[in-house]
């Protein structure tokens, strides 16, 4: 065999083994990829079947269950009948998290609990033995009111005091492990040093029941951020065909909820606030120049129409930086699904009806008419 031949062979083996080094360090590749992405997307899952496994079952029940725990039985069994029961989601989370907090010494005895306590009450419950067949507390947090008020509501009928309260809703660290834990609906937006109250808006109307005499500030707040959280989740696609973010979702729908009534009102209000929007022209509602006051007043005068703040809809052009209360679910409905029409001006009657105008001649004359 001749040398040159010898030579072209030895070349076209050396680039044969080349080309299946390179394939070879590319499958490697890919699988490394591939089990990076497993590992992160099993992990981010993991994180969100165990916190919601962490969550009540039904936080809106009012069913009573009856179960009995046998003396002698292990947090194992306690976690398969509260499961059986429907009382928890998943008895290993229940397991192991009992484990993580050093929980021991469960109390056996015949208990009443709901699907609506979460795994933190069950737990405290089963420790102290107690028998709950009634809540200790029952709140009722209703549409349209600020922070400050439910603090204040909470104050008169909960262990702790209306600053109290306020101190936990203002605490950026304990704002940011909720951010952390409902991403979706949470964001940095409402951490804003222009807003008053980071949670504002976010702690969701309805009625609260607690099994424990002395629930903490931030069991209170979990449950009201949690439960809104709930409410607007499935809004969220909606949200975004409306070409807004969530914050700024129940920023509206706080407005609506303070200018409105009922379900049409409030979506011929929605409607209405998007038309304003779209032509660059100020909300001016009333609400807005309260909120931005701090005070309750009956009639907002002329003048504190002038104060300079990012609440109030007489000074900027926009939404306002953030939320001015809660809201009820069908004003965040009213907000993704608001009624089409030409309106840019409102009005309250004495009797509590609304008109509504195009333009701003047609609005001063039913001032003449409405407003004495």
């Amino acid at each position: 065999m001749s040398k040159k031949k010898m030579s072209g062979s030895y070349r076209d083996n050396l680039l044969k083994r080349n080309e299946d080094a390179k394939m070879v360090r590319k499958i490697a590749a890919v699988i490394i990829i591939s089990l990076l992405l497993i590992l992160i997307i099993g992990g981010i899952s993991g994180y969100l079947y165990i916190n919601s496994a962490l969550q009540p079952v039904d936080p809106d029940s009012n069913e009573d269950v009856d179960i009995e725990i046998p003396i002698g039985s292990s947090t194992s069994d306690i976690a398969s009948q509260l499961e059986n029961h429907g009382l928890i989601k998943d008895d290993m989370v229940f397991t192991f998290y009992t484990k993580f907090k050093n929980v021991t010494e469960f109390q056996a005895g015949n208990y009443t609990f709901s699907p609506s306590m979460g795994i933190g009450e069950l737990i405290e419950a089963l420790q102290k033995g107690k028998m709950m067949e009634e809540p200790v507390y029952s709140v009722t947090i209703p549409e349209g009111k600020t922070i400050e008020e439910i603090a204040g509501i909470y104050a008169n009928v909960l262990p702790f005091s209306e600053d109290e309260f306020l101190e936990k809703v203002n605490d950026r660290d304990y704002i940011e492990t909720l951010i952390s834990t409902y991403p979706n609906v949470l964001t940095d937006d409402i951490l804003n040093p222009e807003i008053r109250t980071p949670l504002e808006g976010y702690l969701f109307a309805a009625t609260y029941e607690y099994y424990s005499e002395d629930p903490t500030i931030e069991t209170v707040v979990n449950r009201m951020v949690e439960k809104a959280v709930n409410v607007v989740t499935p809004y969220l696609d909606e949200i975004a065909a409306q070409d807004l973010s969530v914050h700024e979702a129940l920023t509206m729908a706080s407005l609506v909820e303070k200018e409105a009534s009922s379900d049409e009102q409030r979506r011929k209000i929605a409607g209405l606030f998007y038309n304003r929007l779209d032509e660059g022209i100020a909300l001016q509602t009333d609400p807005t120049v309260l909120y931005a006051l701090g005070e309750h007043k009956d009639k907002v005068l002329m003048e504190d129409l002038e104060i300079e703040s990012p609440y109030n809809t007489y000074h900027v052009t926009s939404l306002p930086v953030g939320p001015i209360s809660n809201f009820s679910e069908t004003s965040l409905t009213a907000t993704v699904q608001p009624e089409d029409s030409d309106y840019l001006y409102f009005l309250h009657d004495e009797e509590g009806n609304i008109h509504y105008s195009e333009t701003n001649e047609e609005h001063n004359q039913l001032k003449e008419k409405y407003i004495k």
